[in-house]
């Protein structure tokens, strides 16, 4: 602990002016969606890399077709681990903006309840308050031994809220000078505000969108029911037969490459006190509607879905009109996990509804995406190293969770530059992210800038 413990030292000497680095950023509205903002997409970039090499980074914009992403280097010790990191600092549209308390880009420290203090402002924890945490930790540790003790490359992205289309490109582009031991994703959360959290799987996804087409015009529901096909009809049994009676999918091979989870997760997953009543209850919920025997935390986070988006098709303005459409549509999503292939499961299901439609009938297919799950092994020495480096901090022991969505970042990296990912935020479930009145805890900056200190010291020493 020797190295480390004045680095902590420095982090806590340091929060105030940490403070106020973050809340120059978050002043910039770098809103990525919006061409109006594009100017401040590259002065939050430029801001970026000016703070970098002020502390010995050698730091570069690089322009895209879109906004630009920001890449840095630091030399670390021979054979220590190399690591890239990785944020976004671009934020969401503050809209609608009458529903602020205050100005969303005038971040301040606001204290929500007694002894409860958070930072207030677009950004300050998605993204610019996570990634600051691990600049504000290679700071210190630069400050404190004049070097850092890892080989670190960080990769600062301008276009995540807007669907980042430069960054599989810039990824491809790039791969051999950002290619390192493996990637540190920030975007994710803790499981509660003592709890930190590794999440080591994330679900995939595959969208398809498709319309069914019968009669080549609408027709007259008393003339026409009872002898033409209604398409209306058709998409609902086909998709009614999608799921069993106990929950399960019913898609020919949909269940190949899915794994159980290991006994030890499950019962880590069930000491967290998470049940269907409080996970279903605030939404006005109470019965699971998943594979029946599964607890609420499996179905969400390590097991497939079949889930249907949207259903459209005949007359659905005011008042009645007695017709049968000519065409009904549906958007349908599958959530993957561990070695479902994206692709398989494109055509299985296209397989499984083109052999429910009539010969008279016909089925069209709009592909939406697809991207793989990230299954990050159990046994890893980085995740351990991780984990006992957060468990030393916080007031709880780090649990290792998953999460029900996709973050397809985790997955380029794996696929263009062959690295596994470690996912650590530290997010709170209430921060409000991409709504109004964003905001981060002290404590998750505070104590989350201390973390990424000590993942640091943990990975050199043992990774």
């Amino acid at each position: 602990m020797s190295t480390l413990a004045p680095v902590l030292d420095r982090l806590d000497g340091n929060l105030d002016k940490s403070l106020t680095r973050l809340f120059d950023l978050v002043r910039i509205k770098s809103i990525s969606t919006d061409p109006a903002y594009a100017s401040d997409c590259r002065k939050a970039a430029e801001w970026l890399v000016a703070d970098l090499k002020s502390i010995g980074f050698e730091a570069s914009v690089r322009d895209t077709p879109g906004h630009p992403m920001v890449v840095a280097h630091h030399e670390g010790p021979a054979g220590a681990p190399h690591v890239l990191f990785y944020g976004h600092y671009d934020v969401q549209p503050v809209d609608p903006i009458e529903l602020w308390d205050a100005d969303p880009f005038d971040p301040r420290l606001k204290e929500i309840e007694p002894g409860r203090k958070v930072i207030t402002g677009r950004g300050a924890s998605d993204d610019k308050g996570q990634l600051m945490l691990f600049v504000e930790a290679c700071r210190a540790w630069k400050e404190v031994h004049g070097s850092l003790p890892c080989k670190v490359t960080l990769l600062f992205e301008g276009e995540e809220e807007s669907g980042s289309p430069s960054l599989k490109p810039f990824l491809e582009a790039n791969a051999e000078e950002l290619k390192a031991d493996f990637a540190m994703v920030c975007d994710t959360g803790m499981w509660d505000r003592e709890t930190p959290a590794i999440s080591v799987a994330l679900r995939g996804l595959v969208g398809e969108e498709l319309t069914v087409r019968a009669a080549n015009r609408d027709l007259h529901s008393g003339e026409y029911g009872g002898a033409a096909a209604n398409p209306i009809r058709i998409l609902a049994s086909v998709l009614a037969d999608i799921h069993d009676e106990s929950g399960r999918i019913t898609i020919p091979g949909f269940y190949d490459g899915v794994e159980e989870t290991p006994s030890q997760i499950l019962k880590s997953w069930e000491n967290l006190g998470e049940t269907a009543e409080t996970f279903l209850g605030p939404v006005g919920l109470s019965i699971p509607s998943g594979e029946k025997g599964r607890s609420i935390l499996e179905l969400v986070w390590a097991r497939p879905t079949a889930e249907f988006n949207g259903i459209s098709g005949g007359y659905t303005g005011k008042g009645f009109k007695t017709v049968i459409a000519a065409e009904a549509s549906a958007k349908v999503s599958f959530r993957l996990v561990h070695k479902q292939d994206p692709a398989a499961i494109r055509s299985a299901f296209r397989k499984f509804v083109e052999d429910r439609i009539p010969a008279d009938c016909s089925v069209e297919f709009h592909p939406h995406g697809g991207s793989p799950a990230i299954q990050l092994s159990y046994d890893s020495p980085f995740l351990a190293s991780a984990r006992q480096a957060l468990s030393d901090e916080w007031t709880k022991p780090a649990v290792m969770i998953a999460m029900g969505g996709s973050i397809p970042i985790v997955g380029d990296f794996q696929k263009f530059l062959g690295m596994e990912s470690l996912l650590v935020g530290f997010g709170l479930s209430d921060d409000r992210i991409h709504s109004p009145n964003e905001k981060y805890d002290l404590s998750s900056f505070h104590k989350g800038q201390r973390s990424w200190a000590r993942i640091l010291d943990a990975l050199t020493r043992k990774g």
